[in-house]
């Protein structure tokens, strides 16, 4: 049977999950109960109806048996390895969108299970069993009002899984498929063809507002399922993604699979305003920033450096009840069969972790300064222009700026961890600060291999030399302190819709508008939560938009919506480089030296335009050779 055959074709249940992992509360059923019941006998009983939206939830990320048990994001190799933000140290030649080598032929993560929620196949398999759900849902026998009532929220919540997988197509590959039932096996599908970019996006946002009319306030349901703030966030997602210039003739104008043909992109961006005004206005439940967004202290003391740092890096460990940062996320609950271990997948080999998606030394440096000034370089002083600072021990103490690391803005605390950040216990003894530099005895060079001593968390060290840092630094904004990945997995979080998307997408589009001071206001809110001052209102749209552009990236580190990002406003060519390391070394006397090695690269990159888009699998082009492939491929 051909692919395309399977994907619309109507599922038989074999294997039903046992309930919905994002869940706080176990469901009825189990799996081995599930899983010897036929189709029609999963629609008999509304117990069987719930289980079935179960699967459907899980995989909204990739089907169970893909990679563990995981759903979306929070995967080994992050989607922020694919754009400037992270190197992959293990598998960089599958990260084809940042090597040149993508093709339908060569799809790398994208056609595999690594990143199997932007996965082709993958989504239209799970798009598939929604649609039979949606089938058959109003023939499920109801005892009691409850009973119809659960079943008119079980069908809300399909609508937005549907449009969620939907929207996850249209920002990978523009127009595509639109299925909206099963469809017996069989018939003949040889005229099934993609829909524009324009009907895709027009379908989806019908599945969201009825999504969005079914679902509850969050509160109304347990945590984990659908709410109308998660459908009205995806809302808003789409439409800025929509009213981009990527979609909006800034690539193949004239091809209406990937740009829109009708309408202007000022009012998609209204468009896009508004929806986020609206939730902003708290239309579809009340959701706000963790912490302050007062105007943070002039002159803040490390300590309270520390307590915005760590204010923001506990958004991301939330084992329980959600605060109102997060709209709809994943709670990764091993008792629930779901699991995550950013700690053994991210974390320093020192501690016999992985350290996979370094940070890049250009991403580093984006993080401001603590008092909200931009980190400069040179600004202190440096032996090389751009690459290399040194400073004695005297000299660092008369004038701590010369630590690159130092007084900077407490989101960079929060996500990175670099050479002398503290960090847990060490399960071997050692010191509980990361080392990624090099040890230099009193009065020898650096460049005398016999002078050095290899930190712990570098590849020269002790532990699994192999999973040490190759850019100098790690990624710190998903790791638990109190979890030691060698041992056990976490039970935190995926927040996949926070509420500073919605502020930062209403800056963004209220800046496209022309709303300057609308946008940053809303934009400062997010800088005061992270204890950053004001950012102007008096400046131009251009300053305007790189300020928002800027925010993005920094608020939104690991978390992949860079890789939309810079695809959406079309900056790759100007973004996607080759990745150097940076040496740093420390010497018994207290004199330092960080050095960006451009001449060692850790990772050769190349953009190529055709990127910009995700081609279709030729092997699905060749199955359903009416399709159209994706332009310049």
């Amino acid at each position: 049977m051909n692919h395309i055959q399977k994907i619309l074709g109507y599922l038989t249940v074999g294997v039903m999950l046992f309930m919905i992992p994002t869940s706080c509360e176990q469901d009825p059923l189990d799996r081995e109960s599930v899983s010897s019941f036929t189709e029609k006998s999963v629609f008999e009983d509304i117990n069987l109806t719930k289980s079935y939206l179960g699967t459907c939830y899980n995989d909204m990320g990739a089907p169970e048996g893909w990679w563990g048990n995981n759903v979306l994001g929070l995967t080994e190799d992050l989607l922020s390895s694919a754009t400037d933000e992270c190197l992959c140290i293990h598998r960089p030649g599958p990260i084809v969108f940042v090597k040149g080598t993508m093709s339908p032929s060569q799809l790398g993560h994208w056609g595999s299970n690594r990143y199997g929620w932007l996965n082709w196949n993958s989504l239209y398999d799970n798009i598939k069993n929604v649609n039979v759900l949606l089938a058959n849902i109003d023939d499920v026998p109801a005892e009691t009002q409850q009973e119809e009532d659960l079943k008119a929220r079980m069908k809300a919540e399909a609508y937005f899984i549907r449009a969620f997988d939907y929207t996850n197509l249209l920002r990978t590959f523009g127009g595509v498929i639109l299925l909206d039932e099963p469809f017996e096996l069989g018939e003949e599908f040889s005229d099934i063809k993609r829909s524009s970019i324009a009907k895709t996006r027009d379908f989806i946002l019908s599945d969201i507002e009825k999504a969005i009319a079914g679902l509850p306030q969050k509160g109304g349901i347990e945590q984990g399922r659908a709410t109308q703030g998660a459908a009205a966030a995806l809302k808003v997602r789409l439409l800025t993604f929509c009213a981009s210039d990527l979609v909006n003739g800034g690539y193949a104008a004239d091809n209406p699979l990937v740009s829109f043909q009708e309408g202007s992109q000022q009012q998609r961006w209204e468009a896009a305003q508004t929806a986020a005004k609206n939730f902003i206005d708290g239309e579809y439940g009340d959701y706000s920033l963790t912490g302050t967004t007062e105007d943070p202290p002039e002159d803040m003391t490390k300590e309270q450096i520390w307590e915005y740092a760590n204010k923001f890096h506990s958004v991301f460990l939330q084992k329980g009840a959600w605060n109102d940062d997060i709209i709809w996320g994943i709670q990764y609950r091993q008792d629930k069969g779901n699991y995550a271990s950013p700690n053994q997948w991210f974390g320093p080999n020192g501690y016999h972790n992985w350290g996979n998606n370094n940070p890049t030394e250009p991403s580093v440096r984006d993080f401001e300064m603590a008092d909200g000034s931009e980190f400069d370089w040179d600004a202190p002083a440096s032996v090389d222009n751009e690459t290399v600072r040194e400073a004695t021990a005297s000299e660092l103490e008369s004038n701590p700026y010369l630590d690159p690391y130092y007084r900077r803005e407490p989101r960079f605390y929060a996500t990175v961890l670099y050479h002398g950040a503290p960090w847990q216990e060490r399960p071997a003894e050692g010191p509980d600060t990361v080392q990624t530099g090099y040890f230099v005895e009193a009065g020898a060079d650096h460049t005398n291999d016999d002078a050095l001593t290899a930190g712990m968390d570098t590849r020269q060290g002790e532990i699994e030399a192999w999973n040490g840092t190759k850019t100098g630094y790690y990624l710190k904004k998903f790791l638990d302190p109190e979890i030691q990945g060698q041992y056990n997995s976490n039970e935190q979080t995926w927040p996949e819709f926070r509420y500073a998307e919605m502020l930062l997408d209403y800056a963004e589009a209220s800046i496209e508008v022309g709303d300057i001071q609308d946008g940053i206001e809303a934009l400062n809110k997010v800088r005061n939560r992270a204890g950053l001052p004001d950012r102007s209102t008096g400046v131009s749209q251009d300053q305007a938009r790189e300020f928002v552009r800027h925010e993005r990236k920094v608020e939104f580190f690991g978390e992949g919506k860079r890789w939309f990002d810079i695809r959406r406003w079309m900056i790759a060519e100007d973004v996607i480089n080759d990745v150097h390391k940076i040496d740093i070394y420390e010497w018994e006397d207290g004199k330092m030296r960080w050095e960006w090695a451009q001449d060692k690269i850790q990772d050769d990159r190349e953009w190529k335009d055709a990127a910009y888009w995700v081609p279709i699998a030729i092997e699905e082009m060749n199955r359903a050779p009416q399709l159209t492939q994706n332009p310049n491929y």
